[in-house]
């Protein structure tokens, strides 16, 4: 599959960015059935081009087209039906009460679209990170601009087709590029940025936002813990453990990045994950089609290298290590024994390896938690109520699961973020559309005077009335 990919120029972007600037407040009035015919044939061309797309994620690392469907397909689909489902509703305007104080008069917050919003989006879940925001700016009413991952340039070519096919340049428009062309899009005063990606590429979009105090929505990650106490159920939690860590060969952001277990149970649990990972892979890994690969050589030598490092300083590898620079292959992997400086114990892995601490106390993986930046994710396999609720109360993350892992990613109806070094903002259906909406608060007078009274000039008389409020209201 051969790919053609083109750099948008700087007098390019800039056309576009006026064109959608001076087009924004007409997209701002559109209507419910304005905006949901845009999502349909967002969603209908979405399924007109699965089989190109499955074939475009196959080219960049050779995932699945189960998973694509699975993945990025469905993640779509379902983005538009939730916000199809609520979008009338979230844009009424919400009626609120007015304070006693102002009798007679009414108030209410008025969504209206923050204007012109880019869309920089990552490489491990091309089309699913790209449209999926687009579904909340377009039910927002803003113009959107993309800009997919250089990384990924089969999937970038085809959702550039489908966009230029279904939209109006003013509307969405999305150009390709790599660092330069993020640059000159990052130079432009847009309304809002929604950028998901690694947290040092989220702090240049942060500062670069800051020179037009450009709101952000940032999507990062870190190093998503799991905890597994002595009452889990060990086999559901291998196979579940194993299968969100290999999905997309561990290259996730909510992928579980390591394993704290009670010390009674690893052994019990290596055995299951043993057999979970012959289940799902079979004998050799690399010869499964089920099991994708890097998507570059710059991330299988970095990932690689971890291994190597934790290999040198005499950490054990207790299944897989096995790699193949041909074809970007790292084994599903194991390790135990860690240093405390490897860079598999300090730096987000992205990748098949995954480390296993253990633990007498609880109170151990939660200090080793809470001593490192948020997680953008947590997961907890237990039994027990009072452990599940200890975890969740001592400890801080963008999002958590119990007894499972990333599933939280597909329930529309949480917010989808994380805290602090992991993100900053939601997404997903409301949370989505409030993050590309400007809450306008809308006070209307009444008849009565109300805080009229109270002009100048001061007196006794007044003071007595400003002293009742203080007192009464």
């Amino acid at each position: 599959m051969t790919v053609q990919t083109s750099t948008a120029s700087k007098t390019e972007i800039k056309r576009i960015f006026q064109a959608q600037q001076a087009h924004q407040y007409a997209l701002g009035r559109t209507t419910f059935r304005e905006r949901k015919e845009k999502l349909l044939r967002l969603r209908d061309a979405v399924l007109r081009y699965r089989q190109e797309i499955r074939d475009a994620l196959y080219a960049d690392f050779r995932k699945h087209a189960l998973a694509v469907d699975a993945t990025e397909i469905y993640a779509v689909t379902s983005e538009v039906k939730h916000t199809l489902k609520y979008l009338k509703r979230w844009m009424q305007p919400q009626r609120v009460s007015t304070p006693p104080v102002y009798f007679g008069s009414t108030s209410w917050i008025r969504y209206e679209p923050k204007g012109v919003v880019l869309i920089i989006s990552p490489w491990n879940f091309p089309v699913n990170l790209t449209f999926g925001p687009l579904v909340s700016a377009i039910a927002a009413g803003n113009a959107v601009m993309l800009k997919p991952s250089e990384h990924t340039p089969h999937a970038s070519a085809i959702m550039k087709r489908i966009v230029e096919e279904i939209f109006d340049e003013r509307e969405v428009a999305l150009v390709e590029g790599a660092v330069e062309t993020s640059q000159s899009l990052l130079a432009l005063p847009f309304n809002h940025i929604f950028f998901t990606g690694a947290p040092a590429i989220g702090k240049i979009v942060m500062r670069a936002a800051a020179e037009h105090l450009t709101s952000v929505t940032l999507e990062l990650g870190g190093k998503s813990p799991t905890i597994i106490d002595e009452t889990a159920r060990l086999d559901q939690a291998a196979r579940r453990i194993a299968w969100t860590k290999y999905l997309n060969t561990g290259q996730i952001c909510i992928t579980p990045d390591h394993v704290f277990i009670h010390r009674d149970r690893k052994q019990a649990f290596l055995d299951e994950y043993g057999k979970a990972l012959r289940e799902f892979y079979g004998e050799d890994p690399k010869r499964s089609d089920s099991f994708p690969r890097m998507v570059n050589r710059k991330h299988f030598e970095r990932v690689k290298g971890y291994l190597d490092e934790a290999r040198a300083q005499g950490a054990r590898i207790l299944y897989g290590g096995e790699t193949d620079e041909a074809e970007n292959y790292i084994a599903p992997t194991v390790v135990t024994d860690l240093p405390g400086d490897s860079p598999l114990d300090t730096e987000e892995i992205f990748g098949p390896i995954l480390p296993i601490y253990t633990y007498s106390d609880l109170q151990e993986p939660i200090e080793k938690i809470n001593a490192g930046e948020k997680p953008l994710s947590l997961y907890i396999y237990s039994r027990s109520k009072k452990n599940i609720r200890r975890v969740l109360q001592d400890t801080r993350a963008g999002g958590s699961c119990i007894n499972h892992s990333t599933l939280h990613f597909y329930n529309h109806n949480l917010p989808f973020g994380g805290s602090n070094n992991s993100g900053i903002g939601k997404s997903h259906g409301w949370y989505g559309f409030r993050e590309f909406t400007n809450a306008r608060g809308v006070y209307k007078q009444g008849l009565l005077p109300n805080a009229d009274l109270l002009m100048p000039p001061y007196n006794a008389t007044k003071q007595k009335i400003v002293d009742a409020l203080i007192k009464w209201l």
